[in-house]
């Protein structure tokens, strides 16, 4: 079965667009007017959201996440669209588990940055519990480092700062950004009890897990 340009998606069942649906809602949370890139292939579909803007030339520090779906019917897309549009239309199925493809495209600065496709050399694993703390810990920085009334410069430079500190205590040669911590953790990557793999290609570092895959440029 040959793949056609989509003006819809249909997902393997029910329970990956609703799955689809929750990744949009938690890339939301993390900025209300953000976009996702559907990127299509035969019968996967790649959704790539924005976690951290980056910074000069280089894009150094662009934190993006990414999660595969299986589709039902092969599709050829490649699209950023709003998150808003898709949020909506997973809130509205129908009796297929359907994502009409929204007719308004976007631009995001994290998409003219696009991780290597291959040569990734893996560098360790880390738990899910430590990167979860991690996270937290970051989290709680940013919180507590932002007085009422910081400006949206001090709380872009302070969030800078804490994100891209290497994590301690991960054993690991390579320097892993506490972004990759944030980023799996903030869009439900991360279970307990199980761990993520680590890889690195050029500028690239790679978080996996079995939910899915955090990215960030050094």
């Amino acid at each position: 079965m040959s793949a056609v340009v989509a003006s819809e998606l249909v997902l393997a069942d029910a329970e990956s667009l609703q799955d689809l649906g929750r990744y949009a809602a938690r890339a939301r949370a993390l900025d209300a007017d953000g976009a996702v890139r559907l990127q299509a292939v035969g019968l996967v579909l790649a959704s790539w959201v924005g976690v951290l803007p980056g910074s000069g030339l280089l894009g150094v520090g662009t934190t993006i996440g990414l999660r595969t779906s299986e589709l039902a019917t092969p599709a050829d897309l490649d699209v950023i669209v709003p998150l808003a549009a898709v949020s909506d239309r997973v809130a509205h199925p129908g009796e297929r588990p359907v994502l009409p493809v929204p007719p308004m495209t976007v631009k995001a600065a994290w998409a003219a940055v696009s991780p290597p496709r291959s040569g990734w050399q893996p560098v360790g694993v880390m738990s899910a519990e430590a990167l979860q703390r991690s996270a937290s810990e970051g989290i709680a920085e940013v919180a507590d480092g932002t007085p009422e009334g910081a400006g949206a410069h001090a709380v872009a430079a302070l969030r800078e700062q804490v994100w891209r500190r290497p994590m301690t205590n991960t054993a690991l040669e390579a320097a892993v950004p506490a972004a990759l911590a944030f980023a799996a953790y903030a869009l439900g990557f991360l279970s307990p009890r199980t761990e993520a793999a680590l890889a690195t290609s050029g500028r690239w570092i790679r978080l996996t897990t079995p939910a899915g895959h955090a990215l960030t440029r050094r």
